[in-house]
């Protein structure tokens, strides 16, 4: 069956608003033998008449009543579908949006966050999971909003970012620790006993990478998956715990805070999303809240700074 031109739904819509071949022709900036042709074919799709004439004008037929407020629906429909989308209403806004991010993210930037999007849009709420493990899948299915993280590799074509900020490295112990108190140099800070982060159980990282031209090599006695868990053992024992400093602002309240006594390791934190939402404007607004959360100038909390 051939597919309909859904064109002349356009074309009887103005023809039954004007009741005249001429009129709907000027409307639609079409020829009166064009404009002809085009009720030819309407008749022939609707298998009615349509349009007739009484006198020296043109009635409907009872079909062409019957369709009237049918096809101004759909058309007012089909017009409304293609038009840009109106302007946000964050009053009105009713939404869940999931942001799955690393260790340490909601603990720093997640406070602020929520207060900016509920003084904004107070219908809106935000759901927070972890990160377990790397991969666009959560993003593509549509389980995941946002992400937040390191990114290693260009993104799939698919997946969108955009640089949040950059987190440079330091190093925290309890107050109680010998590094609390003199200097910290590279042999003192090597030789101290270390907890180490990775997710995927390795025993070397960027700090690693960066401590090896001074030829020392960190003690590293436990390796956790979060950074929360290692500063939590760094509480509560002489372990030292090499953390970035902007994600851990929170989680290292009352302890002891120092630069690394060589060059620090810097990773830049991005923003992802997948393409389908780039242009949803209610998820460009939370995108903004984001940046603007994790951009505002934050005043170094290691000491000495």
């Amino acid at each position: 069956m051939a597919r309909p031109d859904l064109n002349l739904l356009i074309t009887l819509n103005v023809l039954l608003e004007e009741g005249s071949v001429t009129r709907a022709g000027e409307r639609l900036a079409l020829s009166p033998s064009a404009m002809s042709r085009a009720l030819a074919r309407l008749r022939r799709a609707t298998g009615d008449p349509l349009l007739v004439r009484a006198g020296r004008g043109l009635v409907p037929t009872p079909r062409a009543v019957e369709l009237r407020d049918r096809v101004r629906a759909v058309v007012q429909e089909a017009e409304a579908v293609l038009r840009p989308a109106e302007k946000l209403d964050l009053a009105a806004l009713v939404r869940t949006f999931v942001l799955r991010s690393s260790d340490g993210f909601v603990e720093s930037f997640g406070p602020e966050l929520v207060a900016k999007v509920g003084s904004e849009a107070p219908g809106v709420r935000l759901w927070f999971v972890q990160k377990t493990k790397k991969g666009a899948g959560p993003l593509r299915d549509g389980s995941v909003d946002l992400e937040t993280g390191v990114v290693e590799h260009v993104p799939a074509p698919d997946v969108l970012s955009k640089p949040l900020f950059t987190d440079r490295f330091i190093g925290v112990v309890r107050t109680e620790h010998p590094l609390n108190s003199g200097k910290v140099t590279t042999p003192r800070y090597a030789s101290s006993r270390h907890v180490h982060v990775s997710r995927r159980g390795l025993t070397e990282g960027l700090v690693d990478e960066a401590l090896r031209p001074t030829g020392r090599q960190r003690d590293i006695v436990t390796v956790v998956d979060g950074f929360g868990a290692a500063l939590a053992l760094a509480k509560a024992s002489d372990l030292v715990a090499t953390v970035p400093e902007r994600h851990s602002a929170n989680l290292r309240r009352g302890m002891h805070s120092f630069e690394l006594p060589f060059p620090a390791p810097e990773v830049t934190v991005s923003l992802l999303w997948h393409v389908r939402l780039d242009a949803d404007p209610a998820h460009r607004w939370l995108r903004d809240c984001v940046l603007s959360v994790c951009r505002e100038e934050v005043i170094p909390a290691v000491q000495g700074v």
